[in-house]
């Protein structure tokens, strides 16, 4: 799926085409304001945000690299390590914990048979612990590309894994 040049990641013909529109929608000079949707375009693509990918990004928009990492490496959603198919990101903050997170967190490691950060053998899953989910009132909870999975249980997380393994 990676197209390289001298080892340098380049989006497809059609993610460029892309690209360049999304750059366009910003004034001369504001061209970083498309860096948010470009690193969407990119982890598309590659199914992780790379540094050499990051690199392709910030020379898109004739920024210097740091600018792009900064911002890659303080939003969860960019994943800076290659994943499974599937990442969890479970939300690990307070009230999520007082109804139950850290127990359903503990199951669904021993489930997967990993820990936060890791994948899977067989590549299908990778556990992020993330901040808030903004569901509070509905904890434990988890999120799956942009569904959320709440009010969870270690029975729920093994028909939500039963399900997605298939």
């Amino acid at each position: 799926m990676t197209t390289e040049t001298n080892n340098t990641i380049q989006f497809t013909p059609e993610r460029l085409a892309k690209a360049q529109e999304i750059i366009a929608r910003y004034p001369e000079g504001r061209q970083k304001s498309a860096l948010l949707p470009l690193l969407h375009l990119l982890q598309e693509q590659e199914g992780w945000t790379s540094p050499e990918g990051m690199d392709y990004v910030a020379r898109l928009l004739d920024i210097q690299p740091i600018e792009v990492y900064e911002v890659a490496t303080f939003y969860t959603m960019y994943h800076l390590h290659p994943v499974g198919k599937h990442v969890i990101e479970y939300c690990r903050t307070g009230p999520c914990c007082l109804m139950g997170g850290e127990e359903v967190l503990a199951h669904l490691k021993q489930r997967l048979g990993i820990e936060t950060g890791q994948t899977t053998v067989d590549g299908q899953f990778t556990l992020k612990e993330v901040e808030c989910l903004a569901a509070c009132g509905m904890g434990p909870v988890f999120q799956i590309r942009e569904k959320y999975y709440m009010n969870l249980t270690n029975d729920r997380v093994d028909e939500i894994l039963d399900e997605l393994s298939k």
